[in-house]
């Protein structure tokens, strides 16, 4: 399941840059579905979770669907900027952001962690560097990326504090939901539309959240509980090279040889923070 999960996410990317419809709209339906699939699940084997809840108890659902639009707007469009490999690379920075929060905190890090920070961002730069030279929309790219994966930081920050409440499916009903209106909003501020797209449009939207949301994000919850936090967030940054080799079949797209040693730099990086730091939800940082 773990392995099925790693495809899913992996092929989120590649099939984003495929999409011509507005990537608000995009966001809009993968969130929306989401909270529709699991709604039933709330109100029927989970309705006894909702006994006691006040309006508090879901604040930090709203806080983490707030985030997660902001994730989404900035993400998003990023694909369509850079490469998929670069994106996704940059996109999965999210446990260093949160690392950075929690010193910021007050919680003292290991040497290790401060390790994978350097080395990640010793990464981000080489990936920049290279960008730098290609266009200053893939600049541009790149940037929206690392804020996507600042975002998608303090929505796993709000998550994890929400989860101390509710069950997950009450948190993802109301993150998803928020987060869909969100965007819904936006969507009408910027003239952009949310439907009356052409049907290849609607066929990939529903393969991401079809790979995205119920391959990848359910089975990562699925497999959390029998193999850890810190196994779960390591098998996630298989999404980089899987994304690239999606990238390469799908699209044709082969990012600058000189970027490459950035991307791993990145997944080592942050793979020694996952493991000298105690993730938390860090499967809902996934793409």
């Amino acid at each position: 399941m773990l392995s099925l999960a790693v495809v899913g996410v992996s092929l989120s990317a590649p099939l984003t840059a495929m999409v011509t419809a507005p990537m608000l709209a995009l966001a809009f339906w993968r969130n929306a579905a989401g909270a529709a699939a699991l709604l039933p699940v709330l109100l029927t084997r989970e309705r006894s979770t909702l006994t006691g809840l006040r309006g508090r108890d879901l604040r930090s659902s709203v806080v983490a669907g707030l985030f997660l639009a902001a994730h989404f707007a900035a993400w998003l469009p990023s694909l369509s900027m850079t490469t998929v490999a670069a994106s996704v690379a940059l996109v999965t920075t999210t446990p260093i952001w949160t690392a950075l929060a929690a010193r910021v905190s007050g919680v003292r890090l290991p040497a290790a962690v401060w390790w994978g920070l350097l080395i990640a961002f010793a990464g981000v730069v080489l990936i920049v560097g290279v960008d730098v030279t290609v266009s200053l929309e893939a600049l541009a790219g790149d940037a929206l990326a690392l804020l996507g994966a600042i975002c998608a930081g303090g929505y796993v920050l709000a998550g994890a504090r929400a989860r101390r409440r509710l069950a997950t499916s009450a948190y993802a009903v109301v993150c998803y939901s928020v987060c869909a209106v969100v965007i819904a909003v936006a969507a009408l501020l910027v003239d952009a539309p949310l439907g009356g797209f052409e049907a290849r449009d609607w066929w990939l939207i529903a393969g991401i959240t079809v790979s995205a949301q119920l391959f990848g994000h359910t089975l990562l919850n699925l497999v959390l509980s029998s193999v850890g936090p810190t196994v779960v967030s390591l098998a996630i940054l298989l999404e980089v090279p899987g994304a690239l080799l999606f990238a390469l079949v799908l699209l044709g797209q082969v990012p600058p040889l000189l970027a490459l040693p950035g991307v791993a730099l990145v997944v080592v990086g942050v793979a020694l923070v996952v493991r000298a730091s105690r993730p938390q939800t860090l499967v809902e940082a996934g793409t």
